[in-house]
C-alpha cells in the first residue's frame, strides 16, 4: 500500500530512510524551532558586551522586550521570556548611561530561592519573567504560575501558588511532566 507524502498524495519513491527523516520532520516541527531559537540566542549573547553595549543594541538583537522595569539607579531592565517551549528567561539591564551592565539568565535555583512567601505577583515577575503557563484553581482559590528549566540533566517545573491575594503561599520543583525532549530552548 503506497505512503501518503507530506503533500498528501501516494509516496511512492522514497525509500525507507527518505520515509524516515519526513516523518521525523513532520513528527518533531518544534523541535527545530526550539533548537534554532537557542543557537540564535547564543548568537545574540555574543553580539552583545557589557558596558559597550546599548539598549537600541540589546532590542536589535532580542527585538522588542516582554516588560521593562525602572531601576533604583535610573537603569531599566529589560525582559526577554522565551517560554513557554524554551527554558531560559533573560533579564539584561541597562544603566543610566544607556549602556548595557548585565545579561542574566534567571532561570537558576538560586534565584528560585528568593521567591518566598508573602511575595506578590509582580515582584515574582520580576525575579523570574514571565511564566510559560499559568493555571487558576479557583476552588482552592489559588493560582499556580510554571517556569520550564534545565537542572541535572533533567527538564524541570518550578511552581510558585499564590494566595486569592496574589501572594506566595507555597513553591515547588518538579520534573517536567514532557521529559526530557531533545534541546528544550536552552
Amino acid at each position: 500500500m503506497p505512503k501518503l507524502s507530506s503533500a498528501g498524495g501516494a509516496d511512492h519513491g522514497a525509500g525507507p530512510v527518505r520515509r524516515l527523516w519526513r516523518a521525523i520532520g513532520l513528527a518533531l516541527p518544534g523541535a527545530g524551532l526550539v533548537l534554532g531559537l537557542a543557537a540564535c540566542d547564543t548568537q545574540r549573547i555574543a553580539e552583545l558586551e557589557e558596558g559597550v553595549s546599548t539598549e537600541a543594541d540589546v532590542r536589535q538583537r532580542f527585538g522588542e522586550p516582554a516588560a521593562v522595569y525602572q531601576d533604583v539607579d535610573g537603569g531599566r531592565t529589560l525582559e526577554f521570556p522565551r517560554q513557554p517551549e524554551g527554558q531560559v528567561n533573560y533579564m539584561i539591564s541597562v544603566g543610566p548611561d544607556g549602556r548595557m551592565s548585565a545579561l542574566r539568565q534567571v532561570l537558576r535555583p538560586d534565584q528560585f530561592a528568593r521567591v518566598q512567601s508573602g511575595l506578590d505577583k509582580a515582584s515574582v515577575r520580576r525575579l523570574l519573567g514571565r511564566p510559560a503557563q499559568t493555571r487558576p484553581y479557583p476552588l482552592r482559590q489559588e493560582e499556580a504560575w510554571e517556569w520550564r528549566f534545565h537542572a541535572d540533566h533533567e527538564n524541570r517545573l518550578f511552581v510558585v501558588t499564590f494566595d486569592a491575594n496574589g501572594q506566595v503561599r507555597r513553591t515547588e520543583t518538579l520534573i517536567d511532566p514532557r521529559g526530557t525532549e531533545a534541546g528544550g530552548g536552552r
